[in-house]
């Protein structure tokens, strides 16, 4: 074995151990903000000329916006998956900003599996990005954030891998949040609650594929929407039972995910919002600019203020609660 190939083998071997050792923790601001930025829908290919922009913009909305945290909720590759992710993962990671991912539907189609994904990710420092062993999907994990004055966990944010396509026969369409995931995320609920008094964590929630409750909320004419529609709800043909039980913990306020949409709205006090599409001309070019979602937690109590920011800097969209 060369000298060379010997040091390219530890450095392999350390840096996922160094990456995970450096593993930053999430706290609130001392003004008792914590600052998300979602990111959404990149749907990035290497190499490709629609793509030229993206990452550029990526990093630039990171700037601008200097998040405690990003989240990356799917969809982020569609072609060249090895080098597009590491293209991906690296301009956030170089940011320096802590950062997590939620695989989309679209993820594992361009040559990789979601754990190979995964396991690129995971080697990356800031990563956040965690993996519950047993059940259904990769991206299943919890982020604890931190009081402003560090004693306490003073929210929780809830990762979900919606998987893909449904497998069941007779049942078309996106695939749902398995049972096991939901009675993951209902241990982990109970654990934070007994942590703190007996009292809900105040909890947000992301993943890729909207729950049915989105079309539900959006049906009902009643019910205002801060955003656009730029087509149907893209559900699960088959509800699972995570909004309910997001009801029935008490802790999860506000639920974001992806899509060809960016509107937020209210449904049972739950905030339902997609993110805003990031990415270049390979999807979702109709919609117009590119942009994001900024999210500002509050820790005194359940709430926050969201917003899509366009890639020129306009604001659209704005919801306090």
């Amino acid at each position: 074995m060369t000298k060379n190939l010997l040091i390219a083998l530890i450095i392999a071997f350390l840096a996922p151990i160094a990456a995970y050792a450096a593993a930053p923790v999430l706290k609130f601001r001392p003004d008792s903000t914590f600052h998300i930025l979602q990111v959404t829908d990149l749907h990035y290919i290497h190499g490709d000329s629609r793509c030229d922009s993206v990452i550029t913009h990526l990093q630039e909305a990171i700037r601008a916006e200097a998040p405690d945290l990003v989240v990356l909720t799917g969809d982020l590759i569609y072609g060249n998956a090895r080098e597009s992710i590491r293209s991906v993962i690296s301009a956030v990671s170089s940011a320096g900003v802590p950062f997590a991912v939620t695989f989309g539907n679209h993820d594992d189609e361009s040559g990789l599996s979601r754990r190979e994904l995964f396991d690129i990710i995971s080697s990356y420092p800031g990563n956040l990005t965690d993996s519950v062993a047993g059940i259904p999907g990769v991206t299943n994990f919890v982020l604890p954030v931190l009081s402003s004055d560090g004693t306490r966990d003073a929210a929780a944010l809830y990762c979900f891998d919606s998987n893909s396509y449904c497998r069941l026969p007779g049942v078309k369409g996106y695939d749902y949040i398995k049972s096991e995931q939901i009675d993951w995320y209902r241990s982990e609920s109970q654990r934070f609650a007994d942590a703190n008094s007996g009292e809900p964590l105040p909890s947000v929630a992301f993943f890729h594929i909207p729950l049915p409750e989105f079309a539900q909320a959006a049906a009902d004419q009643s019910i205002p929407l801060a955003g656009t529609r730029g087509e149907k709800c893209c559900s699960p043909a088959l509800n699972s039972g995570l909004f309910a039980a997001f009801k029935e913990r008490g802790d999860v306020f506000a639920v974001f995910v992806d899509h060809d949409n960016d509107y937020a709205t209210v449904l049972h006090g739950i905030i339902l919002a997609y993110g805003r599409y990031s990415g270049g001309d390979t999807e979702y070019n109709h919609l117009g600019p590119r942009g994001y979602r900024t999210i500002i937690l509050r820790e005194s109590r359940p709430s926050l203020s969201t917003a899509i920011r366009l890639s020129s800097s306009a604001i659209l969209h704005p919801l306090t609660r």
